[in-house]
């Protein structure tokens, strides 16, 4: 199968589990936070069944993620950290995805990095030692003596871009790689609710109050394994006063005079996008 026709919108459908022998395959191999891919394809892809083979890696460990055109499978392979790329192999950052490929196959081989974190996560129980078992049902592990279930970690988090009629509040994370400004985000604490995260957190970043919280959309984000959600919201009240240890920067942009923005792969370039194009409109 031509991986360039394949549209993983309408042609992909996740699966758990797979016991069937298929005469074709795709393979996304994880070493680390890097996947290897072949050098003789430019586009980022995962490898057929026989690059897949050719490449003399072994897996610690495979995951089925689903099928491609009900007749294809797919799998994430547990490599090794310490890897050495083979001839004609590269390892690539999953960064790499987030720009050099369309975004189904980014979060495709997403899913497939967070699974392997967590198959690698919780081999034994942090409870009592154990050696986990897999479920035959869901995607999860249990310890056979404590009964805790393991599922695949997903950590909510917040990312909100507040406007003043023709500013835009962008700020500059302390720990951010590049020179831009973006939007502000935070993870959700035990006991919020979504709104009150977005709340704190834009106080705690930078000192301001905020109103007319709207829900704008969500991405998955495997930088280890969030879930965004993204809102507009419009000041209410306050200085910008800085939290040093998570903002470097932080400051109003007129529409006109923006900054270097992130890149449209990631929700907050959607959200400051939007914004313009309501402005400009």
């Amino acid at each position: 199968m031509d991986w360039e026709l394949v549209d993983l919108n309408s042609d992909f459908d996740p699966g758990v589990h797979n016991s069937k022998q298929y005469e074709k395959s795709w393979h996304i191999p994880v070493s680390g936070n890097q996947i290897l891919t072949t050098k003789e394809h430019p586009s980022l892809r995962p490898l057929t069944m026989q690059e897949w083979r050719w490449s003399g890696i072994s897996s610690h460990k495979t995951h089925f993620l689903g099928m491609v055109r009900d007749d294809t499978p797919i799998f994430a392979e547990e490599i090794g950290i310490d890897l050495l790329e083979p001839d004609g192999y590269k390892l690539n950052p999953l960064w790499n995805f987030l720009t050099g490929t369309e975004l189904p196959v980014f979060y495709l081989v997403g899913r497939a990095k967070q699974l392997v974190d967590w198959s690698r996560q919780h081999v034994f129980c942090g409870a009592c030692g154990s050696k986990t078992l897999e479920s035959t049902t869901d995607r999860s592990k249990k310890c056979p003596h404590c009964n805790i279930p393991f599922y695949p970690r997903i950590s909510p988090s917040i990312i909100v871009l507040v406007t003043k009629g023709e500013e835009l509040l962008l700020a500059k994370n302390a720990n951010a790689q590049g020179n831009f400004y973006s939007t502000l985000a935070g993870f959700v604490e035990p006991g919020e609710s979504i709104e009150e995260t977005v709340h704190r957190e834009v106080f705690e970043e930078v000192g301001i109050k905020i109103r007319k919280l709207r829900y704008f959309s969500s991405q998955s984000w495997p930088f280890p394994n969030s879930l965004m959600l993204g809102f507009h919201a419009e000041y209410l009240d306050g200085e910008i006063k800085i939290q040093e240890e998570e903002i470097a920067d932080a400051r109003w942009f007129h529409y006109k005079e923006m900054p270097n923005k992130p890149a449209m792969m990631s929700i907050s370039g959607w959200l400051i996008d939007d914004y313009l194009k309501k402005l400009e409109g």
